[in-house]
């Protein structure tokens, strides 16, 4: 297994008032500290934007980059995609990057309310995702697209339109797929084919189900403790990976916990939820995908 690390089980998040956001310094530092060698970047601004000075930060921490999580507005004729992605696919170039995890943005702040698409907002976006996957490939790295909530593509029938839709593959994000009402092991069996990036969450059912139900929004969730360590939730983590892996699964596992921080935290902070999840995977491999 390739597993890497991401900033948001630290709390960096690209939302406006997430909550309060660790040094770049103390997140990658902490990376390696669980033994850690790879990272998705995080949201624009949280590591440098300047190529030569992000290279040299993860050189520092001894991490390489694998992707990065890139939101753009796909739906709307008259937006670019290309402005949103531009930035970003600069940066994961110059990092050594493999992959770019497209999201299909709202437009609007958060991830708590979504419009509805018309059927020719639908079709600019299906373009759209395949033009951005040809422009990303022609940069030597792979698009995916990653089915997430308060986004356009959330739930298990906005997932199949992509699939017939588009030729662009998946981010499998086995968090953000059950909270949308898809189950994650079974799309993995259904779809190996168009799984090349895999994000590795662990949720808490009872409160995924009160976003489901709009009892309470997707933030206030995650700030409730939605997402827990690997193994401690209602996601069956063993049999996803097994499934990838029985099908030839050849890409990188993700580990993230969706995290609210509401200060510089004390003691270990987010280190001991993601200690635990290394933890986890490692018995894991041992006992199944050894």
């Amino acid at each position: 297994m390739k597993v890497a690390g991401a900033p948001i089980s630290w709390g960096v998040c690209e939302v406006p008032g997430w909550g309060y956001q660790l040094s770049p310094d103390r997140v990658l530092s902490e990376m390696r500290q669980v033994g850690l060698t790879a990272t998705e970047l995080g949201p624009e601004g949280f590591l440098p934007s300047d190529t030569a000075e992000l290279v040299s930060l993860l050189d520092r921490h001894g991490l390489s980059c694998v992707g990065g999580f890139v939101p753009a507005v796909l739906f709307d004729e008259g937006h670019d995609p290309l402005d949103d992605l531009a930035g970003p696919l600069e940066s994961l170039v110059a990092a050594g990057a493999g992959v770019v995890v497209l999201a299909a943005a709202t437009g609007a702040e958060g991830y708590d309310a979504r419009p509805e698409l018309t059927e020719s907002q639908w079709a600019t976006l299906l373009l759209n995702l395949d033009r951005l996957a040809g422009v990303v490939a022609a940069r030597g790295l792979v698009a995916v697209l990653h089915p997430h909530v308060g986004t356009m593509v959330e739930n298990r029938a906005e997932v199949d339109r992509v699939l017939a839709g588009s030729s662009i593959p998946l981010c499998l994000d086995t968090g953000h797929l059950l909270i949308g009402g898809t189950d994650p092991l079974e799309l993995a069996r259904a779809v190996p084919e168009r799984i090349k990036h895999a994000h590795l969450k662990d949720v808490d059912a009872a409160l995924a189900a009160k976003v489901q139900s709009g009892e309470l929004t997707y933030t206030d969730a995650v700030a409730a403790g939605m997402y827990v360590p690997l193994g401690a939730g209602d996601v069956d983590i063993t049999g996803i990976v097994t499934a990838l892996e029985d099908s030839g699964f050849d890409g990188w596992y993700v580990m993230e916990q969706d995290n609210i921080l509401d200060g510089e935290p004390g003691g270990e902070g987010p280190l001991a939820d993601v200690l635990a999840s290394v933890a986890f995977l490692e018995g894991a491999a041992s006992g199944v995908w050894a």
